[in-house]
């Protein structure tokens, strides 16, 4: 798969370009869009607990999404160890530069150590076209090249086989079927080497 990384000079904004998409850290006027998707019934199905309300997200959102992307990208610039930090990015169509779903990266409490997981989402209206999948590929790249990350992990419940599938794709390896809050989840990893 074929990214490339850089920096909007004029914003200061990272960019991962991939084949029909892009991922962009999560910009102000995102905030709408990204509540709307949060809500549709495809996508909180599951990831229960996004859906919640305007007001929330945006706290949220304005409070300690966009401020702890800065943090994660200046320690990566530093070359410093991004430690716990989450990195969102949103996933931007490019033929429509449209906001269309997210892929981010963050600690999982509830996985083997260490913990660190890749999750994303995709709008119902922009599925089945495999931009989940370069999404996916893009961020797992780039923490693999450009931070100390030797190994991630990705959960999908059992049931929701278009995500297993992504994963799959990912290059990722099934290691066990997990349950995390009654439910249960197929659990798969990835090291750097592969």
């Amino acid at each position: 798969m074929e990214t490339n990384l850089h920096y909007n000079s004029e914003e200061d904004i990272l960019i991962i370009e991939c084949k029909d998409i892009i991922l962009r850290e999560f910009i102000v006027t995102d905030l709408d869009k990204f509540h709307a998707l949060t809500w549709q019934p495809e996508i909180h199905e599951y990831l229960p607990g996004w859906n919640v309300s305007e007001e929330q997200r945006k706290d949220w959102f304005i409070n300690y999404e966009i401020p702890e992307n800065k943090q994660f990208i200046n320690a990566v610039t530093n070359g410093e160890d991004i430690a716990d930090l989450r990195l969102r990015l949103g996933i931007i169509l490019k033929e429509t530069n449209e906001f269309i779903g997210w892929c981010c990266t963050g600690i999982k409490d509830e996985l083997p150590s260490p913990s660190r997981e890749i999750m994303y989402a995709i709008s119902k209206d922009h599925r089945g076209k495999g931009y989940t999948t370069q999404a996916a590929e893009g961020l797992v790249k780039y923490l693999f090249e450009n931070t100390n990350v030797e190994l991630l992990n990705a959960i999908a419940l059992i049931n929701n086989v278009p995500s297993n599938k992504v994963i799959q794709k990912c290059g990722f390896i099934f290691k066990s079927i997990i349950e995390i809050d009654n439910d249960s989840y197929n659990y798969y990893i990835v090291n750097k080497e592969n």
